[in-house]
């Protein structure tokens, strides 16, 4: 019953906030609700059994869209530096109805995704599971003996951009 119910939530978040994306006119409203896309599809992957494939989900790409809504903020000015700089400007409170909804919608899958993978972590490996076995043992096994040089690449390949990101975005000197 929980994996239906999971399921219909986690297909529904991602389906509604993938067409959301597609409709925003508004950056910041387009990566709320890509962000509620990818908690969907970490739900979807928690329903299938994929463990290590959720929590990557969760952490990563998840992660990268509030990263994203951050670089934008400071590419695009956010609320206007010399403002803020003097506390002249208040942050007004963000969304409406609908954006209230797809949050609430999102962090009530994001609840049962996390409590999914905690089960699945506590109960420990089952002698019979089928194609539903846990991954997360034999992916980081792989990653750390076979793979770690790939690994390690992608994270200097990350901090590069991070590195970059961050001299693109500091104000110009005059």
């Amino acid at each position: 019953m929980f994996a239906q119910v999971l399921f219909a939530l986690s297909a529904s978040l991602a389906l509604g906030g993938a067409l959301g994306v597609c409709l925003a006119r508004n950056l910041m409203h387009a990566c709320v609700l890509l962000l509620a896309s990818l908690m969907g599809v970490a739900g979807l992957y928690a329903t299938l059994g994929a463990d290590f494939l959720a929590a990557v989900q969760l952490v990563v790409y998840a992660g990268g869209v509030v990263i994203l809504m951050l670089f934008a903020v400071m590419l695009t000015g956010g609320l206007g530096r010399a403002a803020n700089r003097f506390g002249l400007v208040k942050t007004p409170p963000m969304g409406n109805r609908r954006t209230r909804v797809v949050a609430a919608l999102s962090a009530l899958v994001a609840a049962a995704t996390t409590g999914r993978l905690v089960w699945n972590a506590a109960r420990g490996p089952s002698g019979d599971a089928g194609p539903y076995a846990p991954t997360a043992e034999g992916i980081g096994f792989l990653l750390v003996t076979d793979h770690v040089l790939v690994f390690e690449a992608s994270s200097v390949l990350l901090l590069g951009v991070l590195v970059g990101a961050a001299v693109i975005a500091r104000p110009r000197a005059s």
